[in-house]
């Protein structure tokens, strides 16, 4: 039942299973493959159980995963891919060479015939089907005249072979992972045995938490008791001050007077003619596109816009514009703008509703529709008659009518304007008022339309500058962080947050700092500071200044944490809700030991309970919560005993079982096996055993 566990925890159990399996194939053949050996040579990026692997290899395969993945994934999770995906390769590579798994040709060919390979024509034979002889042509070609397609070919190889192995190797695990009969009938058991019992609970909280005091010797103990719950990683603990490039409100005002500055004329000397120009201002330039590619953040936009694309809290007032008009200047986020009226086309945006009967032969028509044209054409007339006629909404027949991938919203097209539909359809509906409904021919088919609705619309220029910090504004921060940072070094480390706190900064701690960590909360990536916060140099208490985005951060290293077990004073937090349960409910046994259940109940004030159809699959007490020793306690017993003060998961428990019910037996137990929960997710399971029990050494930190 708990085999899965058991290969996590015991190498020596996963071992003799491999060994059962191999006995269970019938392994022909000389297996020989050195194709996965370890890499000795150069500088090494992790090692495993002793082996290594080089940095060379390493960044090799970094180049490969960074061109498949793209710019879009960032590069410290390609990075955390390839770091698996090369522990994952070595540590069972060693499991192959351990127990001899090696793969022969035909094996790889049977590989290929199921990969991309087996679909190119180059491939295949006149029938369509994968020829192994001409793909093994064709790769004796490449090695001579295509170096570069035959070293990609090498690389598949690779992949294929390993891909071979571990499927061999994690199928022979499987076949040694299965339950017996005895197992399947127990998991029956479990969830159809039912019992019902009497009992009484003293939860933990009848004794204080005050009451109970724990030393950190009991701390210390306790950890040393259960080591694998308190084992940690190296890690780091910092705290930091950020310094941000935050325009001031001088800049702001520089900012805005600038872009009002562009509104006017401009009367420029010219030395060599002893004359002068004048420069036109945003107001009276002819020529807009220049003259935002000159003087604005953002170019010339020359699409018009309805009234609900332009910016909400100006929009009508934009509307009310005459060409030549301005507005501005307009605080917009980080970013002062001006908007000029370029353009004006009234009711130049048109919202309308269509039916599209559709005829085969028609452009973009499915397959499926076999109408004539004669046919479209009687029925979209016979659609416009009951729109206009029977006064039947246009949406209604969309949805039961229309040929169109409109036609789930009733046909409706949205504003569109001028030039975005066909010839014809885009003639009716700009040269009809509002409400008109009428039938036009385009190379689509036959289309029924509704005008909806129209809209004046405007083209808008916008000259915008944004809004940021002036060189003094950063020369004056650059003042600010570095003396902060010599106050902080002369000082003892202790006093950092107090002179922060004094000059009215606020400090911000970072816990637990991975040594692979790359992302900082309210700093963004910054795989330099985690570097020096792990650099051997580095102490406790040392403080570095560093350049981010926007501005600096001054950063203070305030703990290292050794691999190994947690310290008493970290585990603290944990372990003494646990220690004081422990104590609590020994104090509750010896305070109420040898009692009966009537004088439990008397004495404690409180009633008898009862549950009924409790199993072991689902030990959950109703008004108790999840009690498996409870309730395996209970199935412990006969009906009419009462058991022992119990420590329960939320309270000392007494019971008494007063009736116990066994399930009837049936002739399959398949329905209840364990052997797919068991063996489905061996691949997984048996890897996190392997990687586990490795000895794995992370050297990544020194290179990334």
């Amino acid at each position: 039942m708990a085999i899965l566990e058991k290969i996590r925890k015991r190498t020596t159990v996963l071992i003799l299973i491999i060994g059962l399996a191999l006995f269970a194939f019938v392994i022909s053949g000389v297996f020989t493959s050195n194709d996965f050996t370890g890499d000795k040579v150069g500088t090494t990026v992790a090692e495993v159980n002793g082996e290594t692997i080089s940095i060379d290899a390493f960044r090799r395969e970094m180049e490969n995963a960074t061109q498949r993945y793209g710019s879009n994934v960032p590069s410290a999770q390609v990075l955390t891919v390839v770091y698996n995906q090369e522990i994952r390769k070595k540590i069972l590579e060693q499991q192959f060479e351990t127990l001899g798994i090696a793969v022969e040709s035909d094996q790889i060919m049977e590989f290929v015939r199921a990969s991309g390979y087996a679909r190119i024509p180059d491939f295949q034979d006149e029938n369509g089907n994968f020829n192994e002889a001409i793909f093994k042509n064709a790769i004796a070609d490449w090695k001579i005249n295509d170096p570069l397609r035959y070293e990609a070919w090498l690389q598949d190889e690779k992949t294929i072979i390993q891909a071979a192995k571990e499927q061999l190797y994690f199928n022979l695990v499987k076949s040694g992972v299965n339950t017996t009969l005895a197992e399947d009938k127990f998991s029956y058991q479990m969830a159809n045995d039912k019992v019902n019992l009497q009992y009484i609970r003293l939860p933990y909280t009848v004794v204080p938490d005050s009451a109970i005091q724990v030393s950190e010797k009991e701390i210390r103990t306790y950890i040393k008791k259960h080591k694998d719950e308190f084992k940690q990683e190296e890690a780091r603990d910092i705290r930091f001050i950020p310094f941000k490039e935050t325009p001031t409100a001088e800049d702001e005002k520089a900012v805005k007077e600038a872009i009002t500055a562009l509104l006017n004329d401009t009367v420029e000397y010219l030395e060599e003619s002893d004359t002068t120009d004048t420069i036109p201002g945003f107001t009276n330039t002819r020529d807009i596109a220049s003259f935002l590619d000159r003087n604005s953040d953002t170019k010339f936009d020359t699409i018009y816009k309805t009234k609900k694309e332009l910016p909400q809290a100006i929009a009508n007032a934009l509307m009310a514009l005459r060409i030549g008009d301005t507005y501005g200047p307009y605080r917009d986020e980080n970013s002062f703008k001006i908007y000029k009226i370029t353009g004006k086309k009234p009711n130049g945006a048109v919202k309308a509703s269509h039916i599209l009967i559709a005829y085969a032969g028609a452009e973009r028509t499915d397959s499926k529709i076999t109408r004539t044209k004669k046919e479209a054409k009687a029925k979209a007339q016979k659609l416009l008659n009951q729109a206009k006629k029977e006064n039947v909404a246009i949406a209604t027949l969309a949805r039961e009518n229309s040929d169109g991938p409109s036609a789930s919203r009733g046909g409706d097209l949205g504003y569109f304007q001028e030039g975005t539909m066909a010839n014809a359809f885009n003639d009716f509906c700009f040269q009809n008022r509002i409400g008109t409904i009428g039938l036009v021919e385009t190379p689509f088919g036959f289309h029924v339309i509704k005008i909806e609705d129209k809209q004046d619309v405007i083209q808008v220029a916008t000259l915008s500058r944004e809004i940021i910090p002036s060189e003094e504004t950063l020369n004056t921060l650059f003042t600010t962080a570095t003396t902060f940072e010599m106050e902080a070094v002369a000082a003892e480390p202790e006093v950092f947050s107090d002179i922060a706190k004094a000059k009215g900064y606020t400090v911000r701690p970072v816990n637990q700092l991975k040594a692979m960590d790359a992302t900082l909360p309210g700093l963004g990536t910054q795989r330099n500071i985690v570097q020096w916060a792990f650099n051997e140099d580095t102490e406790v208490g040392d403080l570095q200044r560093f350049e981010v985005g926007d501005g600096y951060a001054i950063v203070q290293l305030t703990k290292k944490y050794k691999k190994g077990l947690i310290s008493p004073e970290d585990a603290a937090a944990t372990v003494i809700p646990k220690i004081r349960k422990e104590r609590k409910a020994e104090q509750i046994i010896n305070t109420n030991r040898g009692k009966t259940m009537q004088a439990l109940a008397a004495d404690n004030t409180i009633q008898i309970n009862s549950a009924s159809s409790l199993t072991l699959k689902s030990p959950v007490i109703p008004g108790a919560g999840r009690e498996p020793l409870v309730v395996g306690t209970a199935f412990a017993l006969n009906p009419g005993q009462t058991s022992e003060l119990i420590q329960g998961e939320t309270g000392v428990f007494k019971i008494k079982v007063t009736q116990k019910e066994n399930a009837p037996g049936i002739e399959n137990y398949s329905p209840y096996t364990l052997r797919n929960s068991a063996a489905d997710p061996v691949n997984e399971a048996v890897y996190k055993a392997l990687e586990e029990k490795a000895e794995i050494e992370d050297k990544r930190a020194v290179f990334y």
